[in-house]
């Protein structure tokens, strides 16, 4: 359990055909589960850096980052404790190899992947990704969770 509020950076990546990337995770927490990639800040990195190493680390290609999706902050979002996480939009480059904690990858549309039960809160960033598809914008917790409910 952490015992402190912790930042990660995920990165939806997208192909050329308005595909997404998934990883089958390998670390204890949702062993097995499908998810965007990504994970956590280091202490001497920011953000982007996190998000282009982590990127690297887990799927083997350089990224772009286009937009921010969002950020999602809810306190029951990961079992391990606390974490906030900051969601980018990417364009990528290179092959994609599964790397450090994944141990498959998928390309898959936005409806595939909204049919599988997905790690953390990612079914619900994907839905966000979704509404952003039609009408851009910026998701954070209160804004996200009107999307929830309605």
């Amino acid at each position: 359990m952490l015992n402190r509020m912790i930042h990660a950076a995920d990165g939806l990546l997208v192909n050329e055909d308005e595909r997404i990337v998934l990883i089958q995770r390998e670390s204890a927490t949702f062993h097995g589960f499908w998810a965007i990639p990504g994970g956590m800040v280091e202490e001497d990195e920011t953000i982007e850096e996190a998000l282009i190493r982590e990127m690297k680390e887990e799927v083997g290609v350089q990224v772009k980052p286009k937009e921010i999706l969002g950020i999602f902050s809810d306190p029951e979002r990961d079992p391990r404790g606390r974490v906030l996480s900051t969601v980018f939009i990417c364009d990528y480059e290179g092959d994609l190899k599964a790397g450090s904690d994944a141990g498959r990858i998928i390309l898959c549309s936005v409806k595939e992947a909204l049919s599988i039960n997905l790690a953390f809160d990612h079914n619900f960033i994907i839905q966000c990704y979704q509404q952003w598809l039609n009408e851009k914008g910026t998701y954070w917790s209160r804004k996200a969770l009107h999307y929830k409910t309605t």
